[in-house]
């Protein structure tokens, strides 16, 4: 009988082996009863764990403070923010570099997103195309990767292949590189300049890592390119001052934001923001001080875009 148990354990595969350890794929006393609840339970039981991913997240504020930090230095160098993750992680990536461009009004080329299975899988999951390395490679060498880019890689269980393809190429490159992972560092065989693990715990449904794994990356990454736009003067007190009005709604948020910051009515707010050619931090340095279009462009310039600075504030 022992010696049937011993190979029994011993004939399982490595990756079963490696998941049976995963916070991430442990049950949840909190939610073993979930299939007998009604609606209303069921929503307590998650909302109750959603409540504790904030928590987690705090706990690891300085390692996210310096990623914010190395994020910022390779910008201000030329490089790029690029994201590396498979599944609930590579959309989240996907979805953080996507929403940049009209936020901050940064070129969709700096902040990029990659999910293994291409773009297809932004919609369907691409099944294996996350299971080797090599994928993760070639990723990074058709991305042109070079050692000024920042290359964050999104893995929940901090085991994915493609994940570890990518941030062991790009380091073999000379990038600077950033895990985020919702498992202990313990769990984690991949070097990284900087390790953000964010260990959320059992998931409400057992490796259902969409659920609370899904909501703390998020979290993070919204600290992550938030953090680098302030630090890069695409906000200024609490607004962001730098987006892309390319819809009507960012134009009417526009003539808002001067508006308000400038204290003018709704119609100078609109002359402002067409002289400038509807750069917002023009239009309301202008407003401000009564620079003409040209003056303010080139005191932003000189104050590398920051409007207190450009207002010696």
């Amino acid at each position: 009988m022992d010696q049937k148990k011993t190979d029994t354990v011993s004939n399982k595969p490595e990756l079963f082996t490696k998941l049976e350890t995963l916070l991430t794929e442990q049950r949840n006393p909190a939610s073993s009863k979930i299939d007998l609840a009604d609606s209303r339970t069921i929503a307590q039981i998650i909302n109750n764990e959603d409540k504790k991913v904030a928590v987690c997240v705090e706990k690891r504020l300085d390692e996210i403070a310096a990623a914010i930090e190395l994020i910022v230095d390779g910008l201000k160098k030329g490089g790029r923010l690029l994201y590396f993750g498979a599944g609930t992680s590579g959309r989240l990536g996907v979805l953080d570099a996507a929403e940049c461009p009209p936020t901050f009004g940064t070129d969709p080329e700096i902040i990029k997103g990659f999910i293994a299975g291409g773009e297809k899988a932004m919609f369907r999951a691409q099944e294996g195309a996350e299971d080797h390395e090599k994928f993760g490679e070639e990723e990074v060498l058709r991305a042109n990767v070079n050692k000024h880019d920042i290359v964050v890689g999104l893995a929940a269980s901090g085991r994915t292949p493609y994940v570890h393809g990518a941030i062991k190429k790009a380091a073999s490159i000379g990038c600077k590189t950033i895990l985020v992972t919702t498992v202990s560092g313990d769990q984690v065989d991949v070097y990284v300049d900087i390790l953000v693990d964010v260990p959320v715990g059992p998931e409400v449904i057992m490796g259902s890592t969409r659920m609370k794994s899904g909501t703390a990356q998020k979290l993070v990454l919204n600290m992550f390119t938030t953090g680098a736009m302030i630090r890069l003067g695409k906000v200024y007190e609490n607004v962001m001052v730098d987006l892309q009005l390319t819809n009507l709604k960012l134009v009417e948020r526009a003539k808002r934001i001067v508006m308000n910051l400038a204290e003018i009515d709704y119609e100078q707010a609109s002359h402002y923001l067409e002289t400038a050619d509807n750069h917002v931090k023009t239009a309301l340095l202008m407003a401000l001080t009564k620079l003409t279009a040209d003056q303010a462009k080139e005191k932003l310039r000189e104050h590398d875009g920051f409007i207190r600075k450009a207002l010696g504030k």
